[in-house]
């Protein structure tokens, strides 16, 4: 037979159990603190730039709860990976890095595939990053990774999603 002070120590231990898996997968805005992690793309992200194109595998966050995750809580990326926000239509679009350790640049980029303007990400920053211009896609990359690549406003993006998009083939 089990006693009262046996059972009540059994209920305490679950309940801090139970608190721990739950603050462990969530945090104080209720979305899940795992990384999210999406298949690259089998297609790389070329930009076009004045010293030659540089290429980048991909992750797309094409649909609200990608999106929202993005590189939120990862710790670690490839340097010759990122990450390609793709927006249903075309508007002036606003990021910020609650969650995100990770520095980065954030590349926005109009329908038409080029970029128009490039800012960069503080970890953990509640500012909001939002360049005054409509876009339909967005890159985040190593902080640092656009000036090292010689990716400046006006750089082409080419990937099949973006082609599709803008129209060029």
């Amino acid at each position: 037979m089990v006693s009262k002070i046996q059972a009540a120590a059994v209920a305490a231990a679950l309940a801090v159990i139970v608190f721990a898996g739950w603050t462990a997968m969530h945090s104080t805005t209720g979305v899940a603190s795992a990384a999210l992690v999406l298949p690259p793309d089998p297609d790389p992200l070329a930009i076009e730039t004045d010293g030659g194109k540089v290429e980048f595998t991909i992750e797309i966050a094409d649909d609200e709860t990608e999106r929202s995750r993005g590189l939120m809580f990862r710790r670690d990326l490839p340097a010759d990976r990122g990450m390609l926000f793709v927006f249903e239509d075309t508007s002036r679009r606003g990021f910020w890095m609650k969650n995100t350790p990770l520095p980065l640049d954030l590349l926005f980029v109009a329908e038409n595939g080029r970029v128009v303007a490039i800012r960069q990400g503080v970890p953990f920053s509640e500012e909001i990053i939002a360049p005054i211009y409509p876009v339909r896609f967005v890159l985040e990359l190593h902080e640092g990774t656009a000036r090292k690549n010689g990716i400046r406003i006006g750089s082409r993006m080419r990937h099949p999603v973006i082609d599709v998009i803008s129209g060029v083939r």
